[in-house]
């Protein structure tokens, strides 16, 4: 008969019971086995422990099969033979559902994740990307522009924006920061056209996601378990990218250096680690490799589920402490070199050869090694793993939306908001300068058509004057002799009479 230890986690079942430390937890952990050996029953045992223990959970869910841990198992044959094997009616295990929030990029099965491309800022958005150092340069430009005119880029149409603009007035710009290529905008607007083809303009926006709600726990005190569907995302390796290099940088930003705690604060679990690893960007690798390093001081057990640790980079591999091996096939030579490698990362048992042993084991049973209180790797044991408390099949969706519409994440992020930003302030300057533009060429138009109007009434008034001339002049020429007469003699008495009337106002004498 085992003897339960309640303050650590327990595994599985061997000779003797495996227990994982849980202040050994923050040095990271290992799942692999071929496919169908039992790794996701791992993957559920472990999580439900820490979650049982206070400790939230992240899990990147690839297949959907993670679904059903907020719903209570249900007995079968195998889990039933585990539960008499094992003794574990003794310790009163019993099926029970976990509390789970659901989180999706895209926002169909779960709520929405966010954040702005302010905060993920030019440098990750380059090294994302694969700029060279000049394109790299050129991005820096471009939110340092954006930063000194306050303009706000949250999402990718104002980054999109923002860009042409830069580029429209390159010239101006050059002075105070710098040249900015044609060639260096074109590499970056191509780049993420490639990344908003793969959804990123549905996870850069608003409301961002507060990583911080993923370290709450349930009213139960058990912590949350925040499963990220994957099931299309990872179809999208440069959005999945995207993804993970801006959690893993806001993470190891915001939490601060503790040394080894008593438990984690908070577990990540990747189910296919070999799919993220294959064609990752090596801005992601790098990242990786920084964040499993450095950020066990900061009390966070991140664990790698794939099929061999072969898949897994060797500078990340040296930083697991924790492994859980299941079985292994070996039909070719490189799967026998990939087999006597994982065999080799085990301290080796007396009682038994790894390497034979990792393909012999069944369907839940494992090679399991973790950390002693002092950090030490402990002797491999052959063990049997426990069976999980919640259910094993994928819950349906109806279920999936259930818990969704009750989460109170949902007032939070389901509803996508577009504050004014980069794009409406930029969008409302060109409106108003083609509105202008418009006014001065309406009223440039008006002026030309008064000019001709002028022009025109000009050219009828000295028609109409030249046709007067002619008119008068003949008129002249008819005038008889007579008619000269009398016109001499009425300006003769004309002026006669002007001269008297002209005395008369000046006060002389009439004679």
């Amino acid at each position: 008969m085992y003897i339960k230890d309640t303050n650590k986690i327990w595994i599985a079942t061997g000779e003797r019971a495996v227990y994982l430390e849980p202040s050994m937890a923050n040095r990271h952990g290992l799942i692999a086995g071929a496919t169908g050996t039992g790794k996701t029953v791992t993957l559920k045992v472990i999580a439900e422990s820490f979650s049982e223990m206070g400790v939230p959970v992240f899990m990147a869910d690839i297949k959907g099969d993670l679904t059903g841990m907020c719903l209570p198992g249900h007995e079968n044959k195998h889990i039933r033979r585990s539960i008499d094997n094992m003794g574990l009616d003794y310790f009163g295990y019993d099926y029970q559902a976990f509390p789970v929030r659901f989180f999706d990029v895209y926002g169909e099965k779960g709520h929405p994740v966010r954040t702005t491309v302010s905060d993920m800022g030019p440098d990750l958005i380059a090294r994302l990307l694969g700029l060279n150092e000049t394109q790299s340069g050129v991005l820096r430009i471009i939110f340092r522009i954006a930063d000194d005119n306050q303009l706000d880029i949250l999402d990718m149409k104002d980054l999109r924006l923002v860009i042409q603009e830069v580029a429209d007035n390159a010239k101006e710009y050059k002075t105070s920061y710098g040249n900015i290529s044609s060639q260096s905008v074109g590499a970056i607007q191509r780049a993420l056209l490639k990344l908003e083809d793969e959804g990123g303009e549905l996870f850069f926006g608003e409301p961002a996601l507060d990583i911080r709600d993923w370290f709450e726990v349930a009213e139960d005190g058990r912590g949350y378990m925040n499963i990220l569907e994957c099931s299309e995302l990872f179809q999208h390796p440069l959005l999945y990218g995207t993804f993970l290099l801006w959690m893993l940088s806001e993470l190891y930003e915001l939490l601060p250096e503790v040394g080894d705690l008593d438990k984690p604060k908070i577990a990540f679990f990747f189910d296919e680690a070999h799919l993220l690893f294959n064609d990752a960007p090596k801005a992601l690798l790098e990242k990786i490799e920084q964040v499993v390093r450095l950020i066990r001081s900061k009390g966070v057990s991140v664990w790698f589920i794939t099929q061999n640790p072969s898949d897994i980079p060797e500078s990340v591999l040296g930083q697991i402490g924790n492994r859980v091996q299941h079985a292994l096939r070996a039909y070719t030579p490189n799967e026998q070199k990939a087999l006597r490698y994982a065999a080799r990362s085990f301290r080796a048992n007396d009682k038994f050869d790894t390497e034979r042993t990792l393909q012999e084991l069944g369907t839940g049973e494992a090679l399991v090694s973790v950390l002693d209180p002092k950090g030490i790797p402990g002797v491999v044991e052959r063990a049997n793993i426990l069976p999980p408390r919640s259910s094993m099949d994928a819950a349906e969706e109806s279920v999936v939306r259930d818990e969704i519409r009750r989460s109170p994440l949902g007032k939070k992020y389901d509803e996508t908001v577009d504050a004014r930003s980069a794009y409406e302030i930029l969008t409302e300057a060109r409106e108003k300068a083609e509105a202008e533009a418009e006014k001065l060429m309406r009223e440039a138009e008006e002026e030309k058509a008064r000019i001709a109007k002028e022009k025109e009434e000009a050219k009828a008034q000295a028609a109409r004057e030249r046709e007067a001339r002619k008119t008068t002049g003949s008129s002249r020429r008819r005038q008889s002799a007579l008619e000269k007469g009398l016109n001499s003699a009425a300006s003769s008495i004309g002026r006669e009479l002007g001269k008297q009337f002209i005395r008369g106002i000046l006060g002389n004498k009439r004679r």
